[in-house]
């Protein structure tokens, strides 16, 4: 009976290694979402330009949802996916992020969009996991987006288009790109237990 305890503990707690990695997404993440703030606004202001404005959050939002699939297929637990989105994102704020405290909000939204698709397989199918993060992701953010960014004033066929191009941007960079990112750390043997 004691046994039994051990090993379910042992399910829940985490390893010093994994909270080490988890931190050190956190970090890196912080930064390159630090960088996407004025790459945002260049794009922002070429898309104004044009009258597409409303396309920024779409085309960019990928790489800041980046951190959560990371850290789910990474560290095969429950809840690393919003762990680390949340580190990336206090990183960011820490950084002096444009959006300040605000970047808080998004990376909980963005982390429970990721987090859901893997909540999905019941954190046992880690690559069907990692695509249906890519449509959580993407649903959640957006529903956030209906009411936060406005997206509520729009018709259908701009909603249509800023869905698929959101779609796009988080299949690319936190399914496809996440999914290479994996494979290569596994080919290295940086993280062999």
């Amino acid at each position: 009976m004691e046994q039994l305890e051990i090993s379910s503990e042992s399910k829940v707690r985490w390893s010093l290694r994994e909270v080490i990695l988890m931190a050190l997404i956190g970090i890196a993440f912080g930064v390159i979402y630090f960088i996407m703030d004025p790459i945002y606004t260049a794009l922002d202001a070429v898309l104004v330009a044009l009258g597409l404005h409303q396309y920024t959050i779409a085309i960019t939002i990928g790489p800041w949802m980046m951190a959560a699939p990371l850290s789910s297929y990474l560290l095969r637990r429950m809840g690393a996916g919003l762990i680390g989105e949340l580190l990336g994102a206090t990183g960011e704020a820490l950084l002096g992020g444009y959006w300040g405290v605000a970047t808080l909000i998004s990376g909980f939204i963005q982390g429970i969009g990721s987090e859901l698709g893997f909540t999905l397989t019941g954190y046992k199918n880690w690559k069907t996991g990692l695509i249906l993060s890519t449509l959580t992701g993407t649903i959640v953010t957006f529903v956030w987006s209906l009411f936060h960014d406005g997206y509520l004033q729009f018709g259908i066929s701009m909603l249509i288009g800023l869905f698929i191009v959101r779609w796009i941007s988080i299949a690319f960079f936190a399914g496809l790109l996440v999914y290479w990112i994996v494979n290569l750390l596994e080919k290295s043997k940086l993280l062999k237990k």
